[in-house]
């Protein structure tokens, strides 16, 4: 394959091109009658004169000789001009050849010199291109981050592992058991990966876009010691992006967390939130109470030089979440939702101004919601 240089000529005039050569030894055989013959017109000349003419006899699964030739069109067959005439093995490697072209890039700086067996081993062994990547990873590593949509295709891919892991988290106790004595508490382990990816809270938490105060850090001290200066901490500190950014808190739980008191009915038909529930909304009344009487109702970015920009976040009755339990612990032992419980804490959630209640089922829906939806475009 040539370097690739600028056509100058034809309706590809201004595009990128390249000329692939194949080399040939023609080994004349004599034909068989019984050989079936199929013929095609690959071009005819403007004047009608001659045509190039391509003929195949095959058999099941191979073909067996390949010719073309330059053809009078006045029907006189004894001025055949031979253009080429391969054999079995030779037509092979002329169609393995003309299969890879499609996967031949148009642009090039350099010339290519491809062999036989590279195609043979591509074409026969569906494992090849992971064989060729083990071999040269550096070079593919290059080709994808030369690659515009490669970014895409990376991140889609670890987005998928991520909300595959904390469904994992939800239906495997072993995985989540061994996940949460590494990170030193259940709460720790949700903790860390929500850190680490971010995304997961921006698009899970309710109808605007999230995004964490800090890049580096989602857990921060909002009052005292605090974000306006050198406390209060919250699990997450997000601002909603868009003209005018506001405020947003968030406190992390785990999703074995009850969501009500299982000791028994309140009254009948009457299901309390359980102690960790309602402490976790206090303490995210409390937060964001704090926060918006020790902080200014309006916290302008500044530049790594102190230079005050333009933009800022505004801290107004800023919203808060809850991200705790799960909604099975809503069901019987035969997987139906318990009408009780289910209205109690729908009921108590939906008249909470502040904070919202997320739980952790419903945060992970919305992540394989997002990674599936990307996934189509």
């Amino acid at each position: 394959m040539s370097s690739s240089f600028m056509t100058r000529f034809s309706q590809d005039e201004g595009y990128p091109s390249r000329y692939i050569y194949r080399v040939f030894d023609e080994i004349p055989t004599d034909d068989e009658d019984d050989w079936d013959w199929t013929s095609e017109v690959v071009y005819t000349t403007p004047g009608g004169r001659k045509q190039l003419q391509l003929q195949v006899a095959r058999t099941e699964g191979a073909v067996r000789k390949l010719k073309i030739q330059k053809v009078p069109t006045n029907g006189d067959r004894t001025r055949l001009e031979k253009v080429l005439e391969l054999n079995r093995e030779q037509a092979t490697r002329l169609i393995e050849m003309l299969r890879a072209v499609d996967g031949i890039p148009v642009e090039g700086g350099e010339s290519v010199r491809v062999d036989d067996q590279l195609l043979r081993d591509i074409f026969a062994d569906p494992s090849a291109v992971e064989n060729m990547y083990s071999q040269y990873p550096n070079r593919f590593r290059e080709l994808i981050e030369n690659d515009a949509e490669a970014d895409d295709v990376i991140a889609l891919k670890h987005r998928r592992s991520v909300v595959d892991q904390m469904r994992r988290w939800l239906e495997n106790e072993e995985e989540f058991n061994a996940a949460a004595a590494k990170s030193n508490g259940p709460e720790r382990a949700w903790q860390e990966l929500l850190e680490n990816n971010p995304w997961i809270l921006g698009v899970g938490l309710g109808g605007k876009l999230y995004t964490s105060w800090d890049k580096r850090k989602l857990e921060q001290d909002v009052t005292g010691r605090s974000v306006k200066g050198v406390g209060k901490r919250v699990d997450a500190l997000l601002r909603t992006t868009g003209l005018i950014s506001s405020l947003t808190f968030a406190e992390i739980k785990h999703h074995r967390t009850q969501l009500l008191d299982k000791k028994g009915d309140y009254r009948a038909g009457c299901w309390k939130p359980s102690d960790e529930v309602a402490g976790a909304v206090v303490q995210a009344q409390q937060t964001a109470h704090l926060a918006c009487s020790s902080l200014d109702e309006y916290l302008p970015d500044t530049s790594s030089e102190g230079e005050r920009l333009p933009s800022g976040t505004f801290l107004l009755r800023p919203r808060s979440f809850v991200i705790v339990g799960t909604l099975n612990q809503l069901t019987g032992s035969e997987g139906g939702a318990v009408l009780d419980q289910v209205r109690s804490f729908e009921l108590f959630r939906r008249n909470l101004s502040e904070p919202e209640i997320i739980t952790f089922d419903e945060l992970v829906a919305r992540a394989e919601w997002h990674v599936e939806s990307a996934a189509q475009k």
